[in-house]
């Protein structure tokens, strides 16, 4: 479903993402708010997963959540980039003495486990989670089919899959103001609909997707780009411009989305897509085969 104009280069996302390891937690509002909506929707689903896999974890900001809503289910942070991984280990890996871990201390959660992986291809055996949740983390993939049919993979029979990501529509201001080839420096998102055929084309069934709009705002266009940089998300598309802008152009640049201030701030708009699909069993086989079941009828 990858068009021509529109491949990322991935092992940059996954530097990138490694070099704001350092910085991301001074930028994860939106993260922070799309996280807590997410979970607003799953109070509304009848779950009760037997393991969790955080996939795109980032420094596992997430899992504390997880642990509060389900205290006794083990979890699994993985992520594609080591140093993010890393924070999230430092932060939420195993906290209790040596005691408390071989008697198990009652209503205390166990340390989720971590692993650095592509969601592409996750090194896990087939049925092995029952929740898989991920926040924010599909936008980096030009074709996010392969990782969706991961995700079903993973999934047992009756698991559900819920994530999050960024629609077209995001930031379509600075998009505005960056005519012509300049456009390429902001790299696409994939619409809504069309994750949903993939979520089907993978295996799901039943995909309910929404779609809302955000508004960011900014004291100045210099603070958004600091956002993007720090946080990991400047362009990483494969046909982005690799030279130099001068100054002429940062100063039009700046002057264009100086036209869009309202009420003192730069506005910044950011389409989140929510989604979530579950797992059922399959009617036909890989080979191809119809499934036939049959059921001992009751006494």
């Amino acid at each position: 479903m990858t068009a021509p104009d529109f491949q990322l280069d991935l092992r940059l996302v996954r530097r990138r993402a490694g070099r704001a390891a350092a910085t991301y937690a001074e930028v994860d509002a939106l993260a922070r708010e799309v996280a807590r909506r997410m979970g607003e929707r799953l109070d509304y689903i009848r779950i009760a997963p037997s393991r969790i896999l955080d996939l795109g974890c980032g420094p596992g900001a997430d899992l504390p959540a997880f642990a509060a809503r389900y205290p006794d289910v083990p979890r699994l942070a993985v992520d594609v980039a080591r140093p993010m991984l890393a924070l999230a280990r430092d932060a939420h890996g195993p906290q209790q003495g040596f005691f408390q871990r071989l008697l198990g201390s009652r209503g205390t959660p166990s340390a989720p486990g971590f692993l650095c992986a592509d969601a592409r291809a996750l090194p896990l055996k087939r049925g092995a989670v029952s929740l898989v949740w991920s926040n924010l983390m599909l936008q980096w993939l030009h074709d996010p089919l392969p990782a969706l049919k991961e995700m079903h993979r993973v999934l047992e029979v009756g698991g559900m899959l819920m994530f999050s990501t960024l629609g077209p529509d995001t930031l379509r201001e600075l998009r505005s103001v960056l005519p012509g080839p300049d456009g390429a420096r902001l790299h696409r998102f994939i619409d809504m609909h069309d994750l949903g055929d993939a979520l089907v084309q993978a295996g799901f069934s039943d995909p309910v997707m929404d779609m809302e709009m955000l508004t960011v705002t900014y004291a100045s266009l210099d603070d958004l780009l600091r956002d993007l940089r720090l946080s990991g998300s400047a362009c990483a598309s494969a046909g982005r411009p690799r030279g130099l802008s001068g100054k002429g152009h940062w100063s039009g640049l700046r002057a264009a989305y100086e036209a869009l201030r309202r009420n003192g701030r730069l506005p910044a708009t950011v389409e989140v897509v929510y989604g979530h699909a579950w797992k059922v069993a399959p009617k036909v086989a890989e080979d191809g085969r119809a499934i036939v079941r049959f059921e001992r009828p009751p006494r």
